[in-house]
């Protein structure tokens, strides 16, 4: 693949940009607009402001690890996981450095639309999203270095895009927009503990404290499973208004989820682990499907 690529060609920053983990992104957009949708409550222009806004963090998100792992040397030659940028010579940091001034930029003009919409509070949302962009693999307390990740993933990939979105389209907060945005993190994290499960050793010996890292690959594959099955638990809790295809519907994911884990745990280690990457995705955005489905049915 290095020698097909030329160096700051357009496909260099599409494979930079990480093409597959935008699910992860737009899952959370969709079920803060279904929830949304099935209180008569959906706009489709701030709906499409959210998505771009998530889309373009994301992209942001992966710039800015693909740059500071490459100066971090955290992207040696023993790297398992899909091939990074810098590290292949693709985009050089300074190029680097510009695209992600530009994707910043961009997502901040993108969110400056959505002002209009939920207020200006939105400003600090915004320039958390893009610190702990930062922060997560930049600065002198990288997060994901010292086993925040996972927490960070249930906060921005749960919290803020799900409640931010509904809160936009709706005007408020309730209990729902928590469960729902909930069980989001809890499915998303298990893209990024299948991602750790896979570098364990790499990351052990680069110094990066992950919770796998801190907690074994036994206990990471277990906790993959168990992702799962919360998210899928934290749903039951919509019977309770009486959102019985909510609830019901994301428990149809649990199959493919534990075929997916089955296999994670017979791979065990290597780049053969890249393919349950694939499939984590995919049930992941199964998940949202199934529960965006089920929001939407009639009660």
């Amino acid at each position: 693949m290095t020698t097909q690529i030329h160096p700051d060609s357009a496909r260099a920053w599409l494979l930079a940009a990480r093409p597959k983990t935008l699910t992860g992104a737009a899952v959370p957009v969709m079920l803060g607009c279904a929830l949304a949708a099935s209180e008569g409550r959906f706009a489709l222009l701030p709906a499409l402001l959210c998505l771009v806004f998530a889309l373009l963090m994301q992209i942001d998100a992966n710039l800015i690890n693909d740059l500071w792992d490459y100066l971090k040397g955290s992207d040696g030659q023993d790297r398992l996981g899909p091939e990074r940028a810098c590290a292949q010579g693709w985009i050089s940091p300074g190029a680097m450095r510009r695209g992600i001034a530009v994707t910043t930029a961009t997502a901040c003009l993108a969110g400056c639309g959505l002002l209009f919409y939920g207020g200006w509070w939105l400003v600090a949302v915004g320039a958390a999203c893009v610190l702990f962009a930062f922060l997560y693999t930049a600065g002198p307390y990288p997060l994901a270095y010292h086993g925040w990740g996972d927490l960070l993933v249930l906060l921005f990939f749960g919290f803020v895009p799900v409640g931010c979105t509904y809160y936009i389209l709706s005007g408020g907060w309730t209990w729902q927009a928590a469960v729902i945005s909930t069980a989001c993190g809890l499915t998303i994290d298990t893209l990024l503990m299948v991602n750790n499960y896979r570098d364990r050793e790499q990351d052990a010996r680069s110094g990066k404290r992950t919770l796998v890292v801190r907690l074994g690959g036994r206990a990471g594959a277990t906790l993959y499973l168990l992702l799962g099955f919360a998210a899928a638990a934290c749903c039951l809790a919509l019977l309770a208004d009486g959102r019985i295809w909510a609830a019901l519907l994301p428990l149809l994911c649990l199959p493919f989820h534990i075929r997916t884990w089955r296999r994670m745990v017979r791979i065990g280690r290597g780049r053969e682990l890249n393919a349950i990457l694939g499939a984590t995705s995919r049930n992941i955005l199964l998940f949202g499907l199934l529960l965006a489905a089920g929001l939407l049915l009639p009660f």
